[in-house]
């Protein structure tokens, strides 16, 4: 589709940076908002309604917190072909609803890794959660906004607020691909530092 309505978000970002505001943006387009600790917790404290991604899951966060969005309720909602029935009849039969927009920006590996850390301390600090979630997110740019980073919230923003909450196609696809090349560089920067340590 050319312009995708944008109605369900989650948001889950460790830069919280302009969080707030993009997040009130949204709730005031009507956006319902699901996040994971955190996120959530800074955007309730600023009165925000935002749903816990537990609520769609149906599971807690546990293992310290490293698994919360590792759940086919989730991924199945970011991974639904809009434009395909059959994908949406399967949402439906399992009483699921499709994301539009995904919110993610990933541990900050870089700072743990320079802070000199154990390895076992620094490997806590690789997101594993939100590479998936922007993965899926760009793969399906033409059901999905994916938002790696707090610096496009002001194009989001604008290009929303210009077509009625609604994104256009070649903004997903630059964003998917931004979303892409960050993961990239991620994945690199983490195969680096595990490479130049002793087990």
């Amino acid at each position: 589709m050319d312009l995708l309505p944008i109605r369900r978000a989650i948001l889950s970002v460790t830069d919280k940076s302009g969080l707030v505001e993009f997040a009130s943006f949204l709730a005031q387009g009507g956006v319902a908002l699901f996040s994971t600790g955190g996120t959530r917790r800074k955007l309730l404290d600023a009165g925000l309604n935002v749903a816990s991604v537990s609520e769609v899951t149906g599971f807690p966060e546990i293992l310290g917190g490293r698994v919360k969005t590792l759940h086919p309720h989730i991924h199945a909602g970011i991974l639904a072909d809009k434009d395909d029935p059959e994908h949406m009849q399967t949402l439906a039969g399992l009483h699921l609803a499709p994301f539009d927009l995904v919110c993610v920006n990933l541990y900050d590996f870089a700072h743990a890794a320079s802070r000199g850390l154990g390895l076992k301390d620094a490997v806590e600090q690789i997101d594993i959660g939100g590479p998936c979630m922007l993965r899926a997110s760009a793969k399906n740019f033409h059901s999905v906004l994916v938002v790696p980073g707090a610096e496009h919230y002001a194009r989001v923003t604008d290009s929303l607020r210009a077509n009625a909450m609604a994104a256009p196609l070649p903004l997903r696809r630059d964003l998917a691909c931004e979303t892409f090349a960050r993961t990239s560089e991620y994945d690199a920067m983490i195969a680096g530092y595990l490479g130049s340590r002793d087990a």
